[in-house]
């Protein structure tokens, strides 16, 4: 019985310990999100697909172009952890025609995901 409690120790300690691992790599991951300066007026008119994935929280978003302007832009999938507001975000960006907008407060780390995943699509 003791041998079997010492292996169930040792395996949750294992799975508690790659846990925080993947934690610290997220956090550290999103910490260090950049974002360019796109000139949005040289970007040809079209539809765009943009992804980020950072293991917590992902983001596939649409982004319609024309006349130079960001026109639209469709969340296709949110992955997040308590970071729902964050999807106000494409708003924002429309509003501002830019990416790197303020983050909604208290979703900063699902924002950074989504404005990556809108400049990724803008990128291509």
């Amino acid at each position: 019985m003791l041998i079997l409690l010492g292996v169930i120790i040792v395996i949750l300690s294992g799975i508690g310990f790659n846990y925080l691992q993947q934690v610290k790599e997220y956090q550290n991951t999103v910490e260090n999100i950049t974002f360019s300066n796109i000139d949005i007026t040289k970007i040809p008119d079209g539809q765009y697909i943009g992804e980020c994935d950072v293991q917590f929280i992902y983001a596939k978003v649409k982004v319609t172009v024309s006349g130079g302007r960001i026109q639209d832009i469709t969340l296709l999938e949110h992955r997040n952890e308590r970071g729902a507001e964050a999807e106000t975000i494409t708003d924002k960006i429309v509003e501002e025609q830019k990416v790197d907008v303020d983050a909604v407060a208290g979703a900063t780390n699902s924002s950074k995901v989504i404005k990556k995943a809108v400049e990724n699509a803008l990128l291509q």
